[in-house]
């Protein structure tokens, strides 16, 4: 028996979201279990139906030095405060003048 991940997407723009995973002894019977057990109510239109060890998976460590990019991703609160202290020096060595 080989383990199977099934992804299901319902037509248009949505992406395929993962529905769970099941057991079978081939691809064909994969297929249909996961019409049965995951497109009986319509959740999907497409399916995907991937072995599990055709998964290709990488060492946590390979996506370390994407994690230290806060700039990427922020509220702009950091943004505002820096510009609030180069406003505040500016004003006092305006003062100072």
């Amino acid at each position: 028996m080989t383990i199977y991940e099934v992804f299901l997407k319902k037509d248009g723009r949505d992406e395929f979201r993962h529905a769970g995973a099941l057991d079978a002894a081939d691809d064909e019977l994969a297929i249909i279990a996961a019409r049965e057990c995951y497109v009986r109510r319509g959740e999907g239109d497409r399916v995907w139906v991937v072995a599990r060890d055709a998964i290709i998976t990488a060492d946590p460590g390979f996506f370390a030095p994407n994690a230290d990019k806060p700039h990427r991703h922020h509220s702009g609160e950091a943004v505002a405060a820096r510009r609030k202290q180069i406003r505040e020096q500016l004003k006092i060595a305006e003062e100072d003048q």
